[in-house]
């Protein structure tokens, strides 16, 4: 079984075909926004239904645990009912997991809200598996490098724009923290009209998810690549390749960290004295995965002329060093260049460390995608670990968690630039 990932060999161009890209370009940047409201919603559902940061952080765990989940499933699906129609089935599976937030909002119940993410990541995770290598797929081989780069540079627009939208519909009322003395009544009345909020912004998300998706349908007889047969694969001989298995390894690291770090963005913000209100600090997110689009085009620039595993471990170092400063010395403004900035280093790594794990496996490229894929659960797994070290050392020093990722990526970057792994 595999995952098809960004570095799947595409087919030969299909005649016609490149009239599709900038409908895959929309649908990057769809799953970056919704991806990056998560970050919105989790400081609204903390307040809401009293959370501690660990609570708080299965949303990210519940959503991220849907790629593991999901990728492979949809694979073979994909497989079966080819790009545009899997692309179809994930858009409206997103548009279902948006509407959940109707009734769970209408309950105030926290459960029903794990349970709208997992969903709606389903879905996201079903839309990658397929615009990946349909992306690299539309027009000239030789090309697709430069069509992921654009689509993906989207995607990082999405996520930029998300956090926007997110604050102005979900923060901009403030968040509450029921009253001690509530009795159980008031407290689910209380909780209802809190989690009201959140309905909106996701029911004007699903009604343009199904929009797409019926374009999609419409367009479901263009010329596309033929998908992929890929067979079941080796994975445990693959996981023997110190480089792949220890690139899957940071991965796992950089995901998590990302994402923890962008989980903790409007708490820090406003512990540390950088802002005041919720929706002030929810848009300042935004400035954090702008970082990374633009830390994205410089990187591509610059890996011409550096070695990609020497860029890696600059990058790594630099984020980790930004967040050892927010952990322990900064306050205020300072504190909040310190942590957003992180967002720049970011930008490189994901694409970085997947082309240096797959480097010179051949034939196993896809074997290796697939590992490389699923280990995008460490966005489930390193927030949550965060989260229980934000509610016993406090949050500032629960950053100590991504920076200990970051220094385990520095060390990969390193160890590859040596060649060490090579000779491995």
């Amino acid at each position: 079984m595999h995952v098809a990932g960004p570095q799947d060999s595409a087919a030969a161009a299909v005649p016609g075909s490149s009239r599709l890209l900038p409908l895959v370009i929309a649908l990057f940047f769809a799953w970056g926004f919704c991806t990056v409201l998560v970050d919105v919603l989790i400081p609204k559902l903390k307040a809401t239904f009293s959370l501690g940061y660990a609570e708080a952080m299965l949303t990210q765990f519940c959503f991220f645990l849907a790629y593991f989940v999901v990728s492979i499933p949809a694979a073979l699906l994909i497989s079966r009912i080819g790009y545009l129609r899997g692309i179809v089935l994930g858009l409206l599976v997103m548009a279902g997991g948006c509407l959940m937030f109707a009734p769970a909002a209408s309950m105030g119940w926290y459960p029903a809200f794990l349970a709208a993410l997992f969903v709606l990541a389903g879905g996201i995770t079903i839309v990658q598996v397929a615009a990946n290598p349909l992306a690299a797929g539309l027009g000239d081989p030789a090309r697709a490098h430069s069509r992921l780069t654009l689509a993906q540079a989207f995607n990082s627009f999405g996520t930029m724009l998300g956090p926007l939208f997110g604050s102005a519909l979900i923060l901009a009322a403030g968040v509450s923290e029921p009253s001690p003395g509530m009795d159980a009544a008031a407290l689910a009345a209380f909780r209802v009209e809190q989690a009201s909020h959140v309905r909106v912004p996701y029911m004007i998300i699903a009604a343009v998810l199904v929009l797409l998706a019926a374009l999609c349908w419409w367009m479901r007889r263009s010329p596309v690549p033929e998908v992929r047969a890929v067979g079941h694969g080796d994975y445990l001989r693959l996981l023997k390749i110190p480089k792949l298995s220890l690139g899957a390894l940071s991965i796992f690291l950089y995901v998590g960290a990302e994402v923890a770090v962008g989980s903790a963005l409007v708490n820090y913000l406003i512990m540390a004295g950088a802002t005041s209100s919720e929706q002030s600090a929810g848009n300042l997110i935004s400035v954090y995965w702008g970082l990374a689009m633009v830390g994205r085009f410089i990187g591509s620039w610059v890996l011409r002329f550096v070695a990609p595993g020497l860029v890696l471990a600059v990058c790594a170092t630099g984020a980790a060093v930004l967040g050892l400063l927010a952990a322990t010395t900064l306050e205020g403004t300072a504190a909040a260049v310190a942590i957003l900035s992180i967002g720049l280093f970011n930008s490189v790594m994901f694409p970085t460390i997947f082309t240096l794990s797959i480097d010179g496996l051949g034939e196993d490229t896809p074997g290796g995608s697939g590992i490389l894929c699923l280990a995008i659960v460490g966005g489930a797994i390193v927030p949550l670990l965060m989260g229980l070290a934000a509610d016993r050392i406090g949050l500032a020093l629960a950053l100590l968690v991504p920076v200990a990722c970051y220094a385990c990526i520095a060390g990969y970057g390193l160890l590859v630039r040596a060649g060490v792994l090579d000779r491995s």
